[in-house]
Order: C-alpha cells, then structure tokens, then sequence
C-alpha cells in the first residue's frame, strides 16, 4: 500500500512512470485486443446484418414508392393529353360558331377496304345519319348509321367516301375521293390547266348537302401535270389526325333565320264608276 502511494505521489508529481506506463500499454495492448474481440467481432455481425435488413426494407420501399409515383405520372400525362385535346375540341367549336357534341371513339376498322369509326353517341344524343364529324384540325367523316347508343362514322379517306370541296386561295370546286390510305386523297376530275398549287388548302364546299361551307379538309402534297392527259394527278393529306384521335365533334349547322317579308298591302278597291271607266 505504502509502495502505491509512493508511485501515485511520484506520478503526479515527477512524470516518472509515463515511460514505463507506455511500455506496459504497448505490451499488453494484444491481450487487450483479443479480449475485446469477441465482443468486436459480434457487434460487427448485428450491425452488418441489421444495416442489410434497413437497406433491404428501404430498397422496397423506394421499390413501391417508384411504382406508385410512375404510375400517377402516367395518369397525370394521360389527363394533361386529354385536356389539351379537349381544350383544342373546345376551340374549334368557337370557331365553327355551331352547335355541336363531344364524343369518344369505341372502336376502329382502319383497313382499306372499309375505314370507319364507332363513336359512343347515338340516336339519343340527337346523332343523325350524315351528320359532319370533325377533329380538332379538320374534317373527319360523317355519320352513316346510327344506333341509340353510338353511332358509325365513315371517313374522308374510304374509297366510297366522295366529298365536294373548293380551293380556299381561288374558290375553285372539285371533288375529293378517298383513296383507302389513312393519309392521302385524291382529287380526279381537275383539268391540267387547273389553277392549283402545293400547299393549296381544301375546304368543304356545301355543295353536298352533307357538310356546311368552309371547314378545312385537306392540303394540297402533289400536283402532276401528264401531257395528252386530259386531268392532272393531284393528291391532298387530310389535315385531321384520322389514326391518332380519340374524341370527335358531331355538328349541327346553326343557321339564320330567314326574314320573311311582310306582304304587301292591297290597295282599296276603286270606285265603280273608275273601274267602268267613267270619267272622275
């Protein structure tokens, strides 16, 4: 006890121990370490094992959480989409100036022997057969039959499809033929002397019955002039989006009332004596 007093009192007093302190550290620190490392070498095992697990977990967590926020972008772009289509619907009605509906598309037959639409309004919409149906851009097709519920609509592109339509730059008519290809139109019956251009714009002309004046249709791509051939070969591009729209708008013309006039009055019948012929 006295000895341990003495080295304290010298240790705090003189430094002297800190050489040997150190020696006996450096010596004895192997036996230190392999006695601490069981409990090392545990405490490594748990958290290696529990820092897999957290990963694991949160890896699926991120995992559902990804699929879940893909999945609600997807629906996000899908309704962005639908109103700029509907935004663009609502537009071109504003500048048809008529009545019109919006409806779906419910099913497709885009082969070139038949290319018509179903749409998911019928009968009880007010839908009738040869109504005009129209895209955000252009002419579409008219209705051909029609059931209460939905109603079938042939395109401009058919090959039985036939439309009256005029040059908007000039005014000159023609007729518009489908051609059984989703983007082209034929125009047969032009003259090689015909006033016509590249990039001419095709409206309806009115003359069908089927269609009011002025809705754009088709453009102009190809003008060929063959000599000794009585017509030249012109071709348009519909301007609707015939094989990518999903909602359509069926027209009803509103047109202006007509003034009647007023009928004219009878005069007051003239005396009998003037009708006679005797003299006033």
């Amino acid at each position: 006890m006295m000895l341990s007093i003495l080295l304290m009192v010298l240790d705090h007093r003189f430094k002297q121990t800190e050489t040997l302190r150190s020696t006996l550290s450096t010596l004895t620190y192997p036996i230190q370490f392999l006695a601490e490392a069981p409990s090392a070498i545990g405490n490594w095992i748990i958290d290696t094992w529990k820092s897999r697990s957290d990963l694991q977990e949160r890896n699926a967590l991120l995992t559902r959480e990804t699929l879940k926020l893909r999945a609600e972008l997807q629906q996000v772009a899908a309704l962005q989409s639908e109103n700029e289509r509907l935004r663009d619907l609502l537009g071109s009605a504003y500048k048809i100036g008529n009545r019109v509906l919006v409806a779906e598309l419910s099913a497709m037959d885009l082969d070139p022997f038949r290319q018509q639409v179903m749409i998911n309004k019928g009968s009880t919409s007010g839908v009738f057969e040869g109504q005009a149906v129209l895209d955000a851009h252009a002419v579409m097709g008219q209705v051909t039959h029609v059931t209460p519920l939905n109603a079938t609509v042939l395109l401009i592109t058919d090959a039985q499809h036939a439309l009256p339509v005029q040059l908007l730059r000039n005014g000159l008519r023609t007729i518009a033929v489908g051609t059984g290809r989703i983007n082209e139109l034929e125009l047969p019956y032009l003259p090689n002397n015909a006033d016509i251009r590249k990039g001419d714009l095709l409206v309806t002309s009115g003359l069908g019955g089927k269609f009011p004046p002025g809705y754009p249709m088709a453009r102009i791509v190809r003008v060929e002039r063959i000599p000794g051939k009585p017509f030249a070969h012109v071709s348009a591009e519909p301007l609707a989006q015939l094989d990518r729209t999903r909602e359509v708008l069926l027209v009803w013309e509103v047109k202006t009332p007509e003034l009647i006039p007023d009928r004219p009055t009878q005069p007051p019948p003239r005396p009998a004596a003037a009708v006679e012929g005797a003299a006033p």
